[in-house]
């Protein structure tokens, strides 16, 4: 793999000329290379999207589920493309058949070893500001998660023993100890 220039911006046609089975994300021109996932990464965000996907049917609502790789636009130029772990979209007008245009309801991002650093500070602020309505970040080495509203500016952590409650719905708790990790 290339190593990247620190001084270029880059854009999306440069995520889009990545080598096959090469991931990055896009965040104010500045390109970040992913690593593949972890196992247990894997099975985490399997079993936290298939937990909200069963909530919205049983509700009846009209909200999709999407989990990486998963392209979203978070604002209209073309210096910003992420691949949320999780991404839950209410407007459908949003969804294109390349991703989401503009941003998610919320968004989960698991961490990994590699993602730690851009998850916690460089995606916190970028979804804050694209207009994120709420932002949980999962942290299996930390046993933590935290949990952005950022319509109310609240902020809560949870530990793996205990069920998170969702902010974008009134009576959705994740109760991250029934989680087969």
């Amino acid at each position: 793999m290339p190593l990247l220039q620190q001084n270029k911006e880059y854009t999306i046609d440069d995520i889009y000329a990545l080598p096959d089975g090469q991931r990055a994300e896009l965040i104010d021109g500045q390109m970040y290379m992913m690593a593949p996932p972890t196992r247990r990464h894997q099975q985490i965000l399997l079993s936290l999207s298939r937990k909200i996907a069963d909530y919205i049917e049983r509700k009846g609502g009209s909200c999709e589920v999407d989990i990486a790789p998963f392209a979203v636009f978070l604002t209209a130029d073309d210096k910003n493309y992420v691949e949320p772990d999780i991404s839950v979209i209410c407007n459908p007008d949003k969804l294109t058949d390349k991703g989401c245009t503009g941003a998610p309801d919320w968004i989960i991002e698991i961490v990994s070893p590699g993602s730690r650093r851009t998850d916690y500070y460089t995606k916190l602020f970028k979804y804050r500001t694209a207009g994120v309505r709420e932002y949980w970040i999962v942290d299996p080495e930390k046993n933590r998660i935290m949990v952005y509203s950022f319509e109310s500016d609240d902020t809560a952590e949870y530990t793996f023993s205990e069920a998170a409650k969702a902010g974008i719905y009134d009576d959705l708790e994740i109760d991250f100890s029934s989680i087969d990790i």
